[in-house]
């Protein structure tokens, strides 16, 4: 008699999830020490007001490492790969195993934990003093250009293929990730 084949959830409990875990000690790590916000989008749309509300503070507290700016430089980074190509990527069989794994854990929670301060791979350095409202135009567009395009994705660096619902909500998890390190209230 066969087994019974295991529920999805079961399945990544048991199977998937302590492998993604172990990798993503090293990372997660990063965040262990950090404060940050509860913070979680679906869409772009979503993590577009909350990239408004956060713009618009006078006096932005942050626990992150890059600047605002820098940060924003870097989520539209990006979402730009995906429209024309991550310049430096993991291999074919990390992003069919470790990487979709590891969104796919993501995917399931509905929310991101990544380092902070890693950079995508081989991306052009980040300037920390770049013109905040310049870095905010550059997101909106990228985001923009991202709902506008019909073509084929690119491949993630990590993750491998994503269909465009999947990298929406990849993307969204990412500036969720990097906007909870901003805003945060100190101790009290």
């Amino acid at each position: 008699m066969a087994p019974l084949p295991l529920p999805r959830r079961r399945f990544l409990a048991i199977v998937v999830a302590p492998p993604v875990a172990l990798c993503s000690l090293g990372t997660a790590g990063c965040q262990s020490a950090t404060r940050l916000r509860d913070v979680r989008f679906a869409t772009l749309s979503e993590a577009q007001h909350e990239l408004d509300r956060l713009a618009s503070l006078a006096d932005r507290t942050q626990t992150a490492t890059w600047t605002w700016p820098a940060t924003l430089t870097h989520c539209t980074q990006s979402i730009r790969f995906a429209l024309t190509g991550y310049p430096q990527a993991k291999s074919e069989l990390f992003q069919r195993t470790v990487g979709s794994a590891a969104f796919q854990v993501f995917a399931w929670r509905g929310q991101m934990s990544h380092d902070l301060s890693e950079p995508i791979p081989g991306a052009p350095t980040l300037n920390p003093q770049a013109d905040p409202h310049a870095a905010l135009a550059a997101l909106h567009q990228a985001i923009d250009d991202f709902h506008r395009h019909t073509g084929p994705l690119q491949p993630h660096f990590a993750y491998g293929r994503l269909s465009k619902v999947e990298y929406e909500l990849a993307h969204a998890m990412h500036l969720a990730n990097h906007f909870a390190a901003f805003d945060i209230k100190p101790l009290g």
